[in-house]
């Protein structure tokens, strides 16, 4: 099994559009930064968390060729927006692709991406099947088990999900404040993947300080940070951390 950091990068990328790398040199790789998407890897399974604008691009660089099943976090556009890049996987399958969402993003994709979720015509099927997130789900695959445990976060004025990979991994890419009634499934985790998007304060995400602290405070193996602004550099920032504490980059693999 193995979790797969697509994208790291804040709400514009590193760089912007228009070239800007901010304090990031881009003379280092790990600077360049797509908007944030993962994937979970199974011998017979591919769950996607969050479909960026950046999508087939993380996909063709990892050499991604199926997507079974989509969990989104939230239903901001740099989260949702590469969404039509899962038509492909419609077509390989010949079946809709489940898609799991909160409330408050299942009715934004319907309204904004309808036709992924309704049949126009014979020749535009609907590609995606959209479904209540659950707060635990488990499924087999073959010999494989896996657990994924939703838990609600804030992340400014709406809310965002983490998700808790077979109580080993916890991926929470845009967040301002972890409830404390949830700090228990947090702790002791082998990986701790969490939003850190520059030094200031922001009303959405967690500032440098702040992602430390949740890290002191759950005590995973390892902590990777991630949703970076290009204020970050790579190699700087790595310098400031302990060294069981790193920025992600695109592309990062991590075993469970």
């Amino acid at each position: 099994m193995k979790f797969i950091i697509l994208g790291c990068g804040s709400s514009m990328g590193v760089p912007r559009a228009d070239g800007f790398y901010g304090n990031c040199d881009p003379k280092n790789k790990k600077n360049y930064r797509t908007r944030c998407s993962a994937v979970f890897l199974c011998k017979n399974l591919n769950i996607l968390f969050d479909s960026s604008p950046d999508l087939r691009t993380q996909l063709i660089n990892n050499k991604i060729k199926s997507i079974d099943k989509v969990f989104y976090s939230h239903m901001h556009a740099d989260q949702t927006h590469g969404i039509n890049d899962l038509r492909v996987f419609f077509i390989k399958n010949k079946k809709p692709i489940d898609v799991y969402a909160d409330d408050a993003t299942r009715k934004y994709l319907l309204k904004n991406f309808s036709y992924c979720f309704k049949s126009s015509s014979k020749e535009y099927p609907s590609i995606l099947k959209l479904n209540k997130v659950k707060k635990v789900f488990k499924m087999n695959y073959s010999s494989e088990k896996i657990s994924i445990r939703s838990i609600k976060v804030e992340h400014g004025n709406v809310n965002s999900i983490c998700y808790i990979i077979n109580k080993k991994l916890a991926y929470i890419s845009d967040v301002s404040k972890i409830y404390k009634k949830d700090y228990k499934y947090f702790k002791n985790l082998k990986y701790l993947i969490i939003d850190c998007l520059w030094y200031r304060n922001h009303p959405s995400h967690l500032n440098l300080d702040q992602s430390l602290e949740f890290i002191k405070k759950f005590s995973p193996k390892k902590a990777v940070l991630t949703n970076l602004h290009s204020d970050l550099d790579y190699k700087q920032l790595k310098k400031k951390l302990n060294k069981n504490i790193t920025p992600a980059y695109d592309g990062m693999s991590l075993n469970l």
